[in-house]
């Protein structure tokens, strides 16, 4: 620029009719304003003279025609650029350089955009979406599937074991009787309702009851003591012609030995010994 200033406060040289530079009010040629206070360029090193635009980064210095990506070469002068290192680099070679590949479509997740983050893998936030219902599944809670995630809801309606009894379903735990699931606050007896998660009990048209209510509703009595037939446990029963006894109860009708195991006959209701039947 060209003033009223007349000499250079460095050199002392008239500046009449050249061109100088101001600082802190004080007037310079350009050779000397460059030798003091130029910044030196980071990429060529030579100094950013006054007649060239001085571009500064984290207080860095470059000329414009340096200042481009690291990688590319792509200028960078009024574009956005990130910097890894001290190195500077244009958004794409940034983003093939270091940005996470999104788990699903395999892209690149540029800097800037929405990043989901889930079991250490990173989606786009379009991306992170209901296998099933395709909805965004965003920060809501979800159920991961052989590497799928679905929401709540999509996940019961397709996976999750329902009640047998009261069709809701089982979120953890649960019995199985005859291939079909049950809540254990819903595995009651079918006659009493009693708890038979743990106990002992007996199935019938897939339902299960516990022993007092099965014996009572649907066990054979004993055609001596008329008391339930069950075979549970370690329990034996003999039939014969229709009827059963408890192991027990098989005795002779007239000298009580058992019968159990030997060879008898029979007189109308009774069963008899040998010896006994022979002296009859």
């Amino acid at each position: 620029m060209s003033s009223s200033h007349t000499d250079c406060h460095y050199c002392l040289q008239s500046l009449r009719g050249r061109k100088y530079a101001l600082r802190d009010e004080n007037a310079y040629c350009v050779a000397c304003y460059d030798s003091l206070y130029a910044n030196p360029c980071e990429e060529c090193k030579q100094p950013i003279e006054c007649n060239s635009k001085d571009l500064a980064y984290k207080g860095r210095h470059w000329h414009e025609r340096c200042f481009k990506c690291a990688k590319c070469s792509r200028s960078l002068v009024e574009k956005p650029f990130a910097a890894k290192d001290e190195v500077l680099l244009c958004t794409e070679c940034y983003s093939d350089e270091y940005s996470s590949k999104c788990f699903h479509c395999q892209k690149t997740i540029m800097p800037g955009s929405r990043k989901m983050e889930f079991k250490g893998s990173s989606w786009h936030e379009s991306c992170f979406v209901c296998r099933y219902c395709q909805q965004p599944l965003g920060t809501k809670p979800l159920i991961t599937k052989d590497n799928e995630n679905y929401c709540v809801p999509c996940f019961e309606k397709q996976f999750a074991h329902h009640c047998y009894s009261c069709k809701k379903v089982i979120t953890s735990g649960g019995v199985t009787c005859h291939d079909q699931p049950w809540h254990k606050e819903c595995f009651v007896c079918a006659g009493c309702k009693t708890q038979l998660y743990g106990q002992r009990f007996i199935s019938k048209d897939e339902y299960p009851y516990c022993v007092d209510c099965f014996s009572k509703l649907y066990a054979k009595k004993c055609a001596a003591c008329k008391k339930p037939v069950t075979a549970l446990g370690s329990a034996k029963y003999i039939s014969f012609e229709e009827r059963q006894w408890h192991g027990e109860c098989f005795n002779c009708a007239k000298c009580s030995v058992s019968l159990v195991s030997r060879e008898f006959l029979t007189r109308q209701d009774d069963i008899l010994c040998h010896e006994c039947a022979s002296a009859s």
